[in-house]
Formats: structure tokens, sequence, C-alpha cells
């Protein structure tokens, strides 16, 4: 097991970079998260995408190709040599002065963070977790848009902290216009009337990649699936929540506001939901 950086095509145990880096001083930075599955790169394609488009909607130019950066991805996996692992893309906007102005920022940064894929325990997927609607408000789309996937993570490290202290694990947050978008590192799926539901992006999301591929896997296997709208107490209707997310896949949400979700065990939506998708990543990568 190990960790490697790789900062602009130089790999390293231990990387530094300037703290007149505009990524450090102001969260002026994107990424994309990436899993491997029998030691490749998941969906790699799709998350390189949304790396550009992250690029695109904070005026920031890229310095490298797509082919260019699964080139550094695929050397820096082979110098780090783990079975499967964890791979962060992140692009900053490079040195600068100590001004909000970026112009004086002359050469983004790109860094590739390889390191053991993290275990979560079983024991979560089998039971569920737990998480709190929170009062901390997703961030408005005309603000800094929740589609654009950057560094700074303020608003939803005050969601996690607010649902700490009710003893949940995670945050559902809502916008500004009450209706639900999504947890502080996942997207949020749930069963109402047997019916899957999940937040429209229009609501103030991430695109995620896994909820992408869920919404591909529920309408292949003749599942009912709806992209809505709806108000944070909808919640509280729910028969089965999920989460999903690169590093969780799925998760099972057992707890909602300390009280249970359904019967207080991953239901029969999540439970295929899971398998479906299990599936599609032992297909995609088979040993």
């Amino acid at each position: 097991m190990a960790t490697k950086i790789n900062i602009n095509g130089d790999i390293q145990d231990e990387a530094f970079i300037s703290i007149l880096d505009h990524g450090f001083l102001f969260g002026d930075s994107i990424y994309e998260v990436v899993s491997t599955n029998h030691g490749k790169p998941c969906f790699l394609d799709e998350h390189l995408e949304r790396l550009f488009a992250s690029a695109s909607g904070i005026s920031l130019n890229i310095p490298s190709s797509k082919n260019e950066i699964k080139d550094q991805i695929q050397t820096t996996l082979d110098s780090a040599g783990n079975s499967e692992s964890y791979i962060r893309i992140i692009i900053t906007r490079g040195v600068g002065e100590i001004d909000l102005d970026p112009s004086s920022c002359l050469k983004p940064n790109i860094i590739i963070l390889v390191k053991d894929f993290p275990q979560i325990p079983e024991e979560k997927y089998a039971k569920g977790i737990s998480v709190a609607l929170v009062s901390i408000k997703r961030n408005s789309r005309d603000s800094l848009n929740p589609a654009v996937k950057t560094g700074n993570y303020l608003n939803n490290i005050l969601a996690r902290v607010e649902a700490a202290k009710t003893g949940a694990e995670d945050a559902i947050m809502m916008n500004p216009w009450g209706q639900l978008t999504e947890a502080t590192t996942s997207n949020l799926f749930f069963v109402i009337d047997g019916r899957l539901l999940t937040p429209d992006k229009e609501c103030g999301i991430l695109s995620g990649i896994t909820r992408d591929k869920i919404i591909q896997l529920a309408n292949e296997n003749g599942m009912p699936l709806e992209e809505g709208k709806w108000p944070g107490e909808e919640l509280l209707k729910a028969e089965e929540i999920f989460l999903s997310g690169t590093v969780k896949n799925i998760m099972p949400v057992s707890v909602l506001d300390n009280r249970p979700v359904g019967n207080g065990k991953p239901g029969p939506i999540t439970r295929k939901m899971m398998k479906l998708y299990s599936e599609l990543l032992e297909n995609l990568n088979p040993a």
C-alpha cells in the first residue's frame, strides 16, 4: 500500500505546493475522485469530462489534454502499485498574488494523488447509516453552482458539522427554496410508494457519475424512477433512502433525524440497486 503524488508530471512520496497557490489561499481549484476496480480506473472518461466542465465553470484553462492527464494517472497508479486505488485529480489556479484577482496566477498546477482505496466497513452497507436534514442550505446555482466540483467545501463542511451535533453521520441539504438537493459528498435517492426518486439537477446538485449510472440501471431494469423537485419534509415519508458516490458506491440510510427509515433496514429497492451497481463495476473491469 503506497501513496504517490504527481505534481505537474513529477511523482513524489511527499508533495509540497506554494502557500501562494490560490487553491490553498482561496479554495480556487477543481477536482475529481476516481476509484479503481481490478486496478483499472472506473468511468475515467466521464470524470475527465466533468473535470473540464468544472474548469470552464470557473474560467480555468487546464494546461493538459484529457489524454495527457490519463497518461499521468496511469503512470502514478503504476508507481503506487496498490491493488485498488483512490485517485484524486486536482487542478489549482496556481501561484499568484494574495489577491482575489486570478489574473496574477500564471500557470495552473495539476496534482494527481493516488492512495490505497479506503475500506468502508461492511456493517455500514448491511445496516445503513444515519443522516439528518440540516438548516444549512446548499449553495444556489446562481452563486457557487454545486454542479461545479470545486475544492471549496465549506458549505458541505458546515452541514456535516450540524449533522454531527445531532449524532448523524451525514447531512441532507435543501436549496434556498426548501427543496431537497444532496448529501455532503453524495447524491440522494429515496423511495416513496415503491417509486425511486432523486432530486433534479435544477435543484442545485452535483451531476454525480454514480448517480447517472444508477438512473441508467433503473431504466434498463424497468424500475420506476423520477427526477423532480420535492420539499425537505417529503423525505420524512420515504420507505427507503440511499446515497451514491464514487467512494461509497451505494450506501443505505437507515435513520433520518433519529427516526428509522421504513423498518430501519436497507429496503428491497436499495438492495437491488446495490446488486446491479456491483455487477456493473464487475463487468466494467472483469478480473
